[in-house]
């Protein structure tokens, strides 16, 4: 898979480190109980299709991305600088 870094430009996936999706998690609050800790720390969605994820360019700029791909095709979409899909 390669991943066009906004950047520095077309790059091979070895040279970023996966971080998870890019949408956040509803948090339980501290004294929720273990199966509340135990689904947010370990169920996840598996979606088959378009995802939108976190990826740090560690062997390069060193800039957080948000990557959107197809899980299906394996084909990257588009990859943006997180602050700027912050906005």
């Amino acid at each position: 898979m390669r991943i066009t870094c906004p950047l520095c430009g077309d790059r091979d996936r070895r040279e970023f480190y996966y971080k998870g999706a890019a949408v956040a998690l509803d948090r339980p609050e501290p004294d929720a109980g273990a199966e509340a800790w135990d689904e947010y720390v370990f169920l996840r969605d598996n979606p088959a299709g378009e995802t939108r994820d976190l990826w740090y360019h560690a062997d390069g700029c060193g800039a957080w991305l948000e990557v959107r791909r197809d899980t299906v095709t394996h084909a990257v979409l588009e990859a943006r600088l997180a602050a700027e899909a912050a906005r």
